[in-house]
């Protein structure tokens, strides 16, 4: 088939396609079209905002930052094992003071590691 023939044939497909549309179907297209173009301005509006979300220098050097955090849990950890050696050592009313001194790092250290 040459070029001119299927150019010709695929021109009358499409208009023959074309003219059994009815309004309604038209109609039915436009709005669609207008639905599709919503979608494409709300998809591309959500980017926008997935890239606003994306965390800054800032947002990074915060005082609640990942390595902030990490070093609250390792100094809290040390502490943990100083009030243990001490409440090893230790005799009576003593004891008890460092064992309540335990459980509260303890409620610490599982926030922290919560927000890890």
């Amino acid at each position: 088939m040459k070029k001119s023939a299927l150019k010709e044939f695929i021109r009358e497909e499409i208009i023959e396609i074309l003219s059994e549309a009815t309004p309604e179907d038209v109609e039915n297209q436009k709005e669609l079209n207008k639905e599709l173009e919503k979608t494409k301005q709300l998809m591309s509006d959500l980017t926008e905002d997935i890239d606003d979300m994306e965390p800054t220098a800032a947002d990074i050097n915060k005082k609640d930052s990942v390595a902030s955090l990490a070093t609250k849990l390792s100094k809290t950890n040390q502490e943990m094992k100083s009030v243990v050696n001490q409440w090893k050592k230790a005799e009576g009313a003593e004891k008890e003071e460092f064992l309540n001194r335990l459980k509260t790092l303890t409620k610490i250290k599982k926030e922290l590691e919560a927000l890890l």
